[in-house]
């Protein structure tokens, strides 16, 4: 494939850890060659299927640069080539490549219709005002003169996995449990508790990745917990166990978790602050009791004051990293803590 570079699209906040798991997945940092807000670059020569099994990347775009001074001249024959060979290599590699679409400033206009038109001919595929299945990004280079055409390695979004058979509003990104799991790496010895596990996304990451052999998901919603058994089921992750019940008061003896995962209501589509400021200082303290100590803890929350202040002043969590993303407008934070 003759292209530039390829580039990961990340929710900003996560792309040094997506940077991260591209170094170990491909074996050096090396490929790694720059990081900017919401997305990571990388060399052009590394394989390109690896990346497209990255967790934390949201999508995977080959990137082809064009030294012209507006998009038109991408029509020229020298870089419509290259964009049409690229775009054929990644096409020939999945059947579901059925439509393609352009994201671009300006997607209407006349010049980006007809390369949307032209393109779409070429590759024998279905011209659409959608997203599509092929998705085209144009844009400006960053630093300099020219354009980038950007496209997308797969038919949807890394982020929509194949196990989410259920839409459940409110449910966590894959991209940020898989993110959020990484912070505090379990092992095979651990015991994992999923607080608030509401349709299941971390348990499932957990599953899919680590070889960790008992996580027991809690949470007071019986609807999202039949979305959480479905999930799992669709993973193939049979040894998780699912239970209904107030994680202000487990069914667990004292000490017993060695690694404590939590997405915590944010108020707004679940819970409200009201509830919220009972809720949190009572969570931490059962996670507390059921925490080994030195065991791990990573929640994730939009109360960014209310659990910095109860983390602030917790006689038993050390907070130990934070992290503050933008998912859709919200800019949630995400805590890691250990047991002292």
């Amino acid at each position: 494939m003759r292209i530039d570079a390829f580039e990961l699209e990340v929710l900003p906040g996560l792309e040094e850890l997506c940077a991260q798991e591209a170094a170990e997945k491909l074996g050096s940092q090396l490929a790694v060659t720059g990081l900017r807000r919401g997305a990571v670059s990388v060399e052009p020569t590394v394989d390109a299927d690896a990346l497209c099994t990255l967790r934390t990347a949201n999508a995977v775009y080959a990137v082809v640069t064009a030294l012209v001074p507006r998009p038109k001249s991408l029509l020229g024959h020298q870089h419509w080539t290259r964009i049409v060979s690229a775009c054929r290599e990644i096409v020939r590699s999945d059947p579901a490549f059925r439509t393609l679409g352009i994201d671009a400033a300006g997607a209407q206009s006349s010049v980006m219709q007809r390369i949307k038109s032209e393109l779409a001919e070429s590759l024998g595929l279905v011209a659409t005002d959608e997203k599509g299945d092929l998705l085209i990004r144009i844009r400006p280079v960053h630093e300099g003169n020219g354009w980038q055409v950007l496209i997308r390695l797969t038919p949807r979004p890394r982020a929509t996995r194949s196990w989410r058979i259920h839409n459940y509003e409110g449910a966590l990104n894959a991209c940020v449990a898989a993110a959020m799991i990484r912070l505090v790496r379990p092992t095979s010895a651990d015991r994992v508790l999923n607080l608030c596990c509401g349709s299941g996304t971390l348990m499932v990451e957990l599953g899919q990745v680590y070889a960790v052999q008992q996580c027991m998901g809690v949470d007071i919603n019986t609807h999202a917990l039949s979305l959480a058994s479905a999930h799992l089921a669709a993973a193939q992750i049979t040894a998780y166990s699912l239970s209904t019940g107030d994680g202000t008061a487990l069914p667990l003896p004292s000490g017993s978790m060695s690694v404590i995962m939590a997405d915590l209501p944010f108020g707004q589509l679940v819970g409200s602050h009201a509830e919220n400021l009972v809720l949190y200082p009572a969570l931490m303290d059962e996670a507390a009791r059921v925490a080994k100590i030195g065991a791990r803890f990573v929640l994730i929350t939009h109360e960014k004051r209310l659990i910095q202040h109860i983390v602030r002043d917790h006689p038993v969590w050390k907070p130990v990293q934070t992290l503050e993303i933008n998912q859709n407008g919200l800019h949630p934070l995400i805590v890691v803590l250990e047991r002292r």
